[in-house]
């Protein structure tokens, strides 16, 4: 049985072959790559929401180039210390699944047994995370319709993704954990300095959620070094900032043979009451 539900009926998901089918027959074909469609038309804005095949892909070259390895072992290490030996796990917003394969094979070399799921808007995004890990099962959803039955998750991740609370609310079982990655104050501060004339740092700030209590906020920081422009450019495409830069911020920017730059994240965890 898939810990996908049927986004039209909202029944169980069972799968034949290559494809998920509910009793009331409704079915949605497995792609080569092994993800699912479940983002029904009402919920399309366009004709391929969310990223695009080179932003999907630059995430893909830089992340597994492990600049943002920090930030995966300290999800590992919570993963590995508070969520149990067979955890439901949903990665909310997944992307290219970097973040999603680490902490299945991070439980999985302990001798877990955990049972995962990634949904993201983005179809090429999850043609790369379900090529990644085919272990995990992988769904093109809207954070904010999720197909997945109430109470179903032990844990959920939603990692520089729509904060979608009333979803994620839904699916938690009582006393099961958020676990919340967004950019600190300085994160990525030299890279700005190259785009903009007058950066600014991130909003750094604690704020509660109805049905959720505060546990932690668990920093995450470090410096990396880039050495070719390739991975400059890389990291540029991924971000929010390459469709808003001026001309000028994105010449300078190409004009790099390395950078050297801080990254910081905060990583707010909250459990459902």
């Amino acid at each position: 049985m898939s810990l996908f539900c049927c986004p039209v009926c909202g029944g169980p998901l069972r799968r034949e072959e290559q494809v998920l089918r509910c009793p009331k027959r409704h079915s949605y074909d497995l792609s080569r790559e092994g993800y699912v469609y479940l983002l029904p038309p009402n919920q399309r804005h366009s004709s391929a929401p969310g990223d695009d095949k080179g932003m999907a892909a630059a995430r893909r070259d830089f992340l597994s180039k492990e600049y943002y390895l920090s930030l995966l072992n300290t999800l590992c290490s919570w993963f590995l210390s508070d969520s149990g030996d067979s955890p439901v796990i949903l990665d909310a917003g997944c992307g290219e699944g970097y973040y999603t394969a680490g902490i299945y094979q991070a439980l999985m070399s302990q001798g877990r047994h955990p049972r995962m799921a990634g949904t993201d808007i983005s179809k090429f995004s999850l043609r790369i995370a379900a090529k990644r890990e085919h272990s995990i099962e992988f769904a093109v959803a809207s954070s904010y319709h999720l197909p997945l039955a109430d109470q179903s998750v032990d844990a959920l991740l939603n990692c520089f993704s729509p904060l979608a609370l009333e979803e994620f609310h839904r699916l938690l079982r009582p006393g099961g954990s958020f676990l919340y990655v967004v950019p600190g104050a300085n994160h990525l501060w030299e890279l700005k300095q190259v785009l903009y004339d007058h950066p600014y740092p991130n909003e750094e700030r604690e704020t509660p959620y109805d049905g959720f209590t505060y546990q932690t906020i668990v920093p995450v920081d470090g410096v990396i070094t880039l050495e070719r422009q390739s991975d400059i450019h890389a990291l540029f495409q991924m971000t929010p900032y390459y469709w808003k830069t001026p001309k000028a911020g994105a010449e300078r920017l190409a004009a790099l043979e390395h950078l050297t730059t801080q990254i910081s994240f905060r990583i707010h965890i909250f459990q459902k009451r």
